[in-house]
């Protein structure tokens, strides 16, 4: 199990996410190639400050604009290969409107240090990691709002946005594993 609180700047738009769980297994497959089997994503929605007009007041409300992050496909901690989009949600977006939606935005996560062993008893590991060179796509699928909102998000974004990526993660070996 995976867990993190990444920072996000997109485009015109810096927030600090909710915090992401993620469960995959990764290891060598029978014929000695790398497999990976990925098991799922949890978040909560995260506001974007000043809401759909970069003005609108923080909360709730016909002009906010909150940030969901979902699994964009690709989740490789060990190359640093890692996808997400990004559901944008207001009560005026369809449920549709994406950054990402024909292809996600991909990062290549570089570590910040070494990583560090929290607990050996339930294995605890500590790392951080950044991509400070990935591109962002327009939001899409957003209805008559798609044009104004890509505008007020600064998207699409060139190279240079950052994720900062602080993270946990514990895991079980094979071996170890109840296969009841």
């Amino acid at each position: 199990m995976h867990t993190a609180a990444p920072r996000l700047t997109m485009g015109a738009v810096t927030v600090t996410l909710a915090p992401i769980t993620m469960t995959h297994a990764e290891g060598p497959l029978a014929d000695g190639t790398a497999g990976q089997v990925w098991g799922a994503m949890h978040t909560t929605p995260t506001a974007v400050p000043g809401g759909l007009t970069g003005r609108a007041p923080a909360g709730r409300g016909p002009l906010a604009l909150a940030l969901l992050p979902e699994y964009g496909g690709r989740s490789d901690f060990h190359t640093g290969r890692f996808s997400l989009r990004f559901r944008l949600l207001n009560p005026l977006l369809p449920r549709t409107c994406l950054v990402g939606t024909d292809a996600p935005v991909d990062f290549a996560l570089k570590r910040s240090g070494p990583s560090r062993r929290i607990s050996t008893d339930r294995p605890v590991i500590e790392f951080s990691a950044y991509d400070d060179v990935f591109t962002a796509p327009a939001a899409k699928d957003c209805g008559p709002l798609t044009g104004p909102l890509n505008r007020r998000l600064g998207l699409p974004a060139p190279a240079g946005n950052l994720l900062s990526y602080d993270a946990s993660y514990t895991f079980r070996t094979y071996d170890r594993l109840s296969l009841r």
